[in-house]
């Protein structure tokens, strides 16, 4: 049993001995749980501050309640809710009425006007869950990934939810529903974001492991599946190997929105890193999988027809792997629904599919397609032509000054998402523009050639390893003697300064010439 107590107005030094023997009188005793209600309360000083740290002394389950953002943010920025449990007052939301205009697994996007819209999460104990969507949306956003991040967080019912500003934004689906015509232009622009999205390197650490989400799908399954196959099934999946590209892994045409000629991804909080395999994956479900049983499922989720999510199904797998053999594409599709039909399994098993007709034939249908495939497919592992043009931590680019923007943008994008401090990041920046200007200027002289720059980033130690390579005159910079800094100003030799900040800044640097190249790495510990 705890002490709800209620605060109100104002705690400042005027009146904050007079709070502390208020509480005092209404708390049971010592190492009571105490439940602080600042619903009503507008302002609090550094000595309503030290009022409530000599509660939590003596009551250290101490909760505050209903904090205001204004209240809050003080709270934050002393620490306080790093202490103590602190939870935000939030506004209360209605849905009623309001258009649906996304639905992933953990929750439903809504329209609550023109401007915004409010994701509401399944789980009434969502907080965890939005702070967590967040992050990731952050980090996406950070590493050129266009989508919308909450700015505020609201009750709705009995739930929480997240509000986004989406300004007369429409989803892709609603697009081929109401405008047929449009297929073509959707499938380009959906295609070229997914593909945004799958050749973007993700520093490790930061974004889990879609691979260990399908291996647990497949172990489950195992057991509704004939022996031989549910060994197989799981060892398809063991057998795939780690990729830390991004995948959206709930990538539908509801979840894509056209806002001002600009697409946008939302619904992050199912954002992993993994093979492209398991998003096609879940994009087959979507289009085909959910319905192939009842074709109806579809048009009440995306809200057009089991044919036109086939044919738009389709010709996003002709875009997206740049052919059109039929041979080849299913192929890629016999791959994906492999794990397709071991989430439908998992899925349908675990709400009770076993418990009702439909839900039976649904899961024996699956079951018979998943065991087929299985016997007939040896590796779900395939590779896509533009993952191998494009090397999401490597930049490729003429070595040349007029580029060097293009460089620390390349190498800013990586440090930012992997949050690193801003005097690392300084650092960094000077030691990449001394070396790629050297080489801009000198490696190719009198001609030009091409610079490729890699970023490698380490969780454990926090780290940024910066490799330089290029196919100039072989150039050590290593041996360069270190300019004499005591000299004045009119003594000094013009030059030289460059290298040796890089030495200095910098907590290793190596070169070798290998096969013809210059590679300079440079390590940065933060």
């Amino acid at each position: 049993m705890d002490d709800t107590i209620k605060l109100s107005g104002r705690i400042d030094s005027e009146n904050a001995a007079a709070v502390e023997e208020e509480l005092r009188g209404q708390i049971a005793g010592d190492n009571t749980p105490v439940v602080l209600d600042a619903a009503d309360l507008s302002y609090v000083s550094s000595a309503g501050l030290r009022v409530i740290l000599h509660i939590k002394k003596t009551n250290p389950d101490l909760k505050i309640i209903n904090v205001s953002p204004e209240v809050y943010d003080i709270f934050e920025m002393t620490g306080f809710i790093d202490m103590m449990e602190i939870e935000k007052a939030y506004r209360v939301v209605s849905i009623e009425g309001c258009e649906e205009i996304g639905r992933g697994a953990k929750g439903t996007v809504y329209r609550i006007d023109k401007d915004n819209v409010v994701k509401i999460y399944n789980d009434a104990d969502a907080l965890e869950a939005i702070q967590h969507e967040r992050e990731v949306a952050k980090l996406a956003l950070i590493l050129g990934i266009p989508t919308a991040i909450s700015y505020d967080v609201v009750k709705v019912g009995d739930s929480y939810g997240s509000v986004f500003e989406l300004l007369n934004a429409s989803s892709f689906s609603k697009i081929l529903a109401e405008e047929p015509e449009k297929m073509d232009w959707v499938v380009e622009e959906y295609v070229k974001l997914l593909k945004l999205i799958h050749s973007t390197v993700v520093p490790e650490g930061k974004l889990p492991d879609m691979k260990e989400t399908v291996l647990m799908w497949a172990d489950f399954t195992k057991d509704y599946l004939p022996e031989d196959a549910g060994k197989k099934l799981v060892e398809l999946v063991e057998a795939m190997p780690h990729d830390d590209h991004m995948v959206h892994a709930d990538y539908h045409a509801k979840n894509v929105q056209l806002q001002n000629d600009e697409v946008l991804i939302i619904d992050m909080d199912t954002l992993a890193v993994g093979h492209p395999v398991y998003e096609l994956a879940a994009m087959y479900n979507a289009y085909v999988g959910f319905s192939e049983y009842d074709h109806n499922v579809v048009k009440e989720f995306q809200g057009f027809d089991y044919d036109t999510a086939q044919v738009f199904w389709h010709k996003t797998l002709e875009a997206y792997l740049e052919t059109d053999d039929d041979e080849k594409i299913r192929e890629i599709e016999n791959k994906a629904r492999i794990v397709s039909y071991a989430r439908l399994i998992r899925r349908s098993i675990r709400h009770g599919g076993l418990e009702n007709e439909k839900g039976k034939a649904e899961i024996e249908l699956w079951k018979k397609e998943l065991t087929e495939l299985v016997r007939s497919i040896d590796s779900i592992y395939f590779e896509t032509p533009f993952l191998k043009e494009r090397a999401g931590n490597e930049l490729d680019i003429e070595a040349s000054e007029e580029n060097l923007h293009q460089v620390l943008d390349f190498i800013d994008k990586h440090l930012d998402a992997a949050d690193c401090p801003p005097k690392a990041k300084m650092q960094i920046e000077i030691a990449a523009e001394e070396i790629f200007v050297n080489i801009a200027d000198y490696a190719y002289a009198p001609g030009k050639g091409r610079a490729t720059v890699r970023v490698e980033i380490s969780k454990d130690p926090a780290s940024a390893v910066i490799t330089f390579i290029d196919g100039g005159m072989a150039y050590d910079p290593m041996k360069k003697e270190d300019p004499d800094i005591t000299l004045k100003a009119e003594d000094r030799p013009v030059g030289g300064l460059g290298i040796f900040m890089v030495k200095k800044t910098m907590d290793d640097v190596t070169y070798e010439y290998k096969e013809g190249k210059n590679i300079l790495k440079i390590k940065k510990n933060f």
